[in-house]
């Protein structure tokens, strides 16, 4: 099952169109999801019983318009819809329990002025009990090509790459794996930078391998590239269909949700960002 958080926001009608597309890919239900105050939610009369119907009502009418952008996307999948009490990262986060992929919109109406990213998406994404994409805006046309965040760290790279084959897979699509790496200070000798740039692409080859055989008919695109891990993945995922980032990578810092890298580029993809949870 996938879940899609809509909350009558642009940004909350293209998670429910990706999200109608990535649940026809994985052939598996779609759940719409809006969340409201748990108040609002109790059908027992009392003094605020008008004004909870009336916001009962327009949440109805947020779900219907994203069930609607939904079927129109694929009107062949299995969709319901959910209207669920409380916070709405808490709500969300609660309803993911049992799905394997949660969506929600970049900016929504909650969304602080200044920010590319809405709290309930930064929420969620740093706390969900399964993998997140957080869709900003849908490329136009589709490149045909994912993008894969590789650093240093060994489960964190497994499952994202784990979850990038298979979706390159699903969709027929090539897929770009980067690895970047940063130099020395200053004035370093030219042959260091050689010896690091050529080590990152030994390693690279070597983790891609045994994906290779599992995945033969994925193009893969290898990508070592010297500079901040940040610019390098905003640079290579500029009109891709997908940026795959793990919750934790280059340069996290125990004690923390999400790592640095995958913090900034909430806020700084320029296309749709699935966040893998590393267990």
């Amino acid at each position: 099952m996938i879940i899609v958080g809509v909350d009558g926001s642009r940004a909350g009608l293209e998670a429910a169109s990706w999200a109608a597309m990535e649940a026809a890919l994985r052939e598996v239900p779609l759940t719409v999801a809006h969340a409201m105050p748990g108040w609002v939610c109790e059908a027992e009369p009392g003094r605020y019983a008008s004004v909870a119907k009336w916001m009962r009502d327009g949440g109805a009418m947020v779900l219907a318009a994203a069930e609607d952008r939904a079927r129109r996307e694929q009107s062949k999948i299995n969709i319901r819809t959910a209207l669920l009490p409380g916070d709405p990262r808490a709500a969300l986060i609660k309803a993911a329990q049992e799905a394997e992929l949660l969506v929600i919109g970049s900016h929504g109406l909650g969304g602080v002025r200044g920010l590319l990213v809405g709290s309930v998406a930064y929420g969620v994404a740093g706390h969900a009990p399964c993998d997140v994409v957080v869709v900003r805006q849908l490329p136009s046309p589709p490149r045909g090509e994912l993008v894969a965040a590789v650093d240093g760290l060994t489960e964190s790279r497994r499952r994202v790459l784990d979850f990038a084959f298979a979706e390159a897979e699903l969709r027929g699509a090539s897929l770009r794996v980067v690895h970047a790496w940063r130099g020395f200070e200053a004035a370093e000798p030219a042959e260091l930078s050689e010896q690091a740039e050529r080590g990152g692409r030994l390693v690279l080859r070597e983790v891609l391998a045994g994906y290779r055989e599992e995945h033969p008919d994925v193009e893969v695109i290898e990508e070592v590239v010297r500079g901040h891990p940040v610019e390098v993945l905003r640079q290579a995922a500029e009109g891709a269909d997908l940026l795959v980032v793990g919750s934790h990578g280059y340069g996290a810092f125990a004690g923390l949700v999400m790592g640095s890298v995958s913090q900034a580029m909430l806020h700084q993809s320029p296309c749709p960002l699935a966040v893998v949870r590393n267990t």
